[in-house]
């Protein structure tokens, strides 16, 4: 199998970054800020109703999104958690949640989902946080990490939770971390990278309190049995480019959020993404 990376496309005005190989009907990608309708310091593909924006302005901006990825037809079936920096996992599907009892218990506070019913699609919301994308043959998790979650290992519970119900080995998952405020913009109180450091080691240190979320993360991933050539990180740093990410950092603290949006349907073509070239 061909090693996971990211890409940069676009599709219906709005940029994405994500992997055309991605196997076994699961479709996903990652906005870029850009190609929606909203204004301001929410310019323009704001995806989050929770952060000030107008809530018409975000309906729309979620319905480009799915229209770019191949699922508009799906938006009464969208999951979109409350995201809470916490460490719960909900599953949909399988010996999981119904639909509807999902929604539900994503909009209690969630900060990762593990589906596997097809046509059902997910969207998680960050600013600078890492969105992280686990995807098993015919079912996939989407997985919120700042830096609570990244500490809590929410990533090693999502992927437990997407293992036990797929069927699948840690070894066959495919692990995407989307682009996220990387360490030479990330400085955190000495508190916060002792407890990183000491959880995953002093190489997710940069200087003394920089830290890297992406390192951790793939250290978390690797200790549950992902195998290192499959585990793809963006390199971007979303506080150094605000003219594609919303960043709360770069941004002085009011923004929007980019989001990652995940489905599958074994039984559809690929979305008329334009891939254009690596990011």
């Amino acid at each position: 199998m061909v090693a996971p990376e990211l890409v940069r496309g676009t599709s219906c005005g709005v940029t994405l970054l994500g992997d055309p190989g991605c196997p076994g009907g699961v479709t996903f990608a990652y906005t870029e800020r850009t190609g929606g309708v909203s204004a301001g310091c929410y310019e323009s593909l704001n995806l989050d109703g929770n952060c000030g924006d107008n809530a018409e302005n975000v309906r729309k901006n979620r319905h480009m999104a799915l229209a770019a990825i191949g699922a508009s037809k799906m938006s009464r079936r969208l999951i979109c958690p409350n995201q809470v920096h916490g460490d719960t996992v909900v599953v949909v599907g399988g010996e999981g949640l119904s639909l509807d009892e999902a929604r539900d218990r994503a909009l209690e506070g969630a900060d990762a989902i593990v589906c596997l019913v097809p046509e059902v699609p997910v969207l998680l919301c960050a600013a600078d946080c890492a969105l992280v994308v686990l995807v098993a043959d015919g079912s996939f998790a989407v997985v919120h990490s700042g830096w609570r979650g990244t500490l809590a290992r929410i990533s090693a519970k999502a992927l437990r939770s997407l293992t036990k119900a797929s069927g699948h080995d840690p070894s066959e998952v495919r692990a995407y971390v989307g682009p996220h405020i990387r360490e030479w913009d990330y400085e955190v109180s000495e508190q916060i990278a002792t407890q990183l450091a000491d959880e995953f080691g002093t190489d997710v240190l940069y200087g003394n309190r920089n830290v890297s979320l992406g390192t951790a993360i793939g250290k978390t991933l690797l200790d549950e049995g992902v195998r290192a050539e499959r585990i793809a990180i963006a390199d971007q740093s979303t506080a150094s480019c605000t003219d594609r990410f919303f960043s709360y950092r770069g941004q002085g603290g009011v923004c929007g959020r980019q989001g990652v949006v995940a489905y599958r349907d074994e039984n559809r073509e690929r979305p008329p993404i334009n891939w254009l070239r690596a990011c």
